[in-house]
């Protein structure tokens, strides 16, 4: 039975989905959880691309004991000496080399002819072996170059030193049939003295990212790429859960395990739902919110004589529990920071005992605080420490048939106070008025979703919105919790008001 690597791109593939943004804190937590998760190799990001992006590269390869931890480059030699500086103190570094290969990347975009591509792989990937035991080479766009031009910029790169060769599906356009015959000709038409890692690395354009990665496996990949939750560049990525599960619960036909340890996928989901804003459907599979729910009066009845007449995969197998944390006003520092540690959170001892303050102003209002709750918490903390700004007061003025009022103060990380008042139609759209004037700008509100993080009176609210610039286009996420509706709105467009602002 062969054992699938999995590579994890979520803080840098994933972090191209519009609106998300990553600090370097958050990138560090998320590779933390990764690594417990089991992940083989994580995509730490793009060091060349900006000095955040090298920073979080160097700050994860110091975190990460296990894992391999990569970085992207192009083929330039600044991109390969960028990486090579970020992933210094890795203990197990790798590069991450790449360049397109298809007809409309080569004439649109790099204006190179096969030659020209042929040649700037050899001399790049000759380069990046100089510095890195670990080579991998990605043609872009591979599922729509010519099968012979791959074979040859392959080959090429197995030359050169690659012994990791990744063919991306970057913008969805294959299907099983066609993307599982390309492992199958490249692993039985390249030569190489040394064994070769054949990758697979799927978008979701056309809905077949995980049937894709699940067909290169077929046809002989032993690592898969994507990322928690399929986050990415438009339609997504591969959802590793989904390939994780899906090797587990159908062993017998792939005849093929990993080193994920499923039971923490739940914990990995939230995670990253939280921090980048982007929650996960109520129908996702394997960790949606329906993915183990019944309603049908025949499946209740099959489920009521034997689960596995409508449930092949158990709640508890990917972390789903259904007991509440028995965390309240009288627990003490220990406890929490205990079941922290079981979330799969690692903070040093200020952080916690920041979040332990404001845990204790949670449970004076909750009789119980469940692992929800926590993670809820956790996230809002996060998210406000990454930002710039903060919500320091809000009123709001109700009357019926007409309009309503708020006033707003927020304070900047110098301790700045703004304060504003305005009018609306409703209160959200007079809190947001408002926050429009302290923040001197006037986006678009893309999207407004609330959801009660638990069931019950003393649930908290999470609203998540996306803005956008209306000059610049540049869009982003913010994220608020709150006992208070109107509270958790604020606190969210705030959110996403000071990374806009950015």
């Amino acid at each position: 039975m062969r054992t699938i690597q999995f590579f994890d791109t979520s803080l840098r593939d994933g972090e191209q989905t519009p609106g998300v943004s990553f600090n370097t804190h958050e990138k560090v937590q998320m590779a933390r959880q990764l690594e417990a998760w089991g992940i083989d190799t994580i995509e730490a990001g793009f060091p060349v691309a900006s000095p955040g992006d090298f920073e979080a590269v160097a700050a994860i390869a110091r975190a990460c004991q296990r894992m391999t931890v990569a970085g992207l480059a192009r083929c330039k030699n600044k991109d390969i000496d960028a990486a090579y500086e970020a992933l210094k103190e890795a203990k197990h570094p790798q590069i991450h080399v790449f360049l397109a290969t298809s007809p409309v990347h080569r004439e649109a975009k790099l204006k190179m002819t096969q030659a020209e591509v042929l040649a700037s792989i050899r001399d790049h990937v000759t380069y990046a072996k100089q510095k890195f035991d670990l080579v991998q080479f990605s043609p872009e766009d591979a599922t729509r170059t010519e099968t012979d031009f791959l074979l040859q910029a392959v080959q090429t790169a197995i030359d050169a030193g690659a012994t990791i060769i990744n063919i991306p599906d970057t913008v969805g356009y294959s299907n099983p049939k066609e993307y599982g015959a390309i492992f199958k000709y490249l692993i039985e038409n390249i030569h190489s003295e040394v064994p070769i890692t054949f990758s697979s690395h799927c978008h979701d354009d056309l809905g077949m990212a995980t049937a894709n990665a699940l067909a290169a496996i077929e046809n002989g990949a032993n690592r898969v790429e994507g990322t928690v939750n399929g986050i990415g560049e438009r339609a997504g990525n591969t959802a590793l859960e989904e390939v994780a599960v899906a090797l587990r619960i159908r062993q017998d036909y792939y005849q093929a395990t990993s080193q994920i340890d499923l039971a923490k996928t739940k914990q990995t989901s939230d995670l990253i739902a939280r921090l980048s804003g982007i929650p996960v459907p109520k129908n996702k599979a394997v960790i949606g919110g329906n993915a183990f729910a019944h309603e049908a009066g025949i499946h209740q009845d099959g489920m009521l004589k034997n689960p596995a007449t409508y449930e092949i995969i158990t709640p508890q197998l990917v972390g789903v529990e259904k007991t509440s944390l028995p965390l309240g006003k009288l627990s003490g520092r220990h406890a929490f920071s205990d079941r922290l540690a079981t979330l799969g959170y690692e903070f040093d001892q200020d952080l916690i005992n920041a979040l332990f303050k404001k845990f204790k102003v949670l449970a004076d209002q909750k009789k119980v605080v469940t692992d929800q709750d926590l993670q809820a918490l956790v996230a809002d903390k996060l998210h406000r420490a990454s930002d710039d700004y903060h919500l320091a007061s809000l009123q709001v003025q109700y009357v019926s048939n007409g309009f309503q009022a708020a006033v707003v103060a927020v304070t900047d990380q110098t301790g700045e106070r703004q304060t504003a008042s305005a009018i609306g139609a409703g209160s959200v759209q007079a809190i947001y008025n408002a926050l429009d004037q302290t923040f001197g700008q006037h986006p678009t509100l893309n999207s407004y979703e609330i959801e009660a993080i638990t069931s019950g009176e003393d649930a908290q609210a999470e609203v998540r919105v996306s803005l956008q610039d209306p000059t610049t286009g540049k869009q982003t996420n913010g994220v608020g919790v709150a006992f208070d509706v109107l509270q958790a709105s604020a606190k969210a467009y705030v959110n996403a008001s000071s990374r806009l602002k950015e």
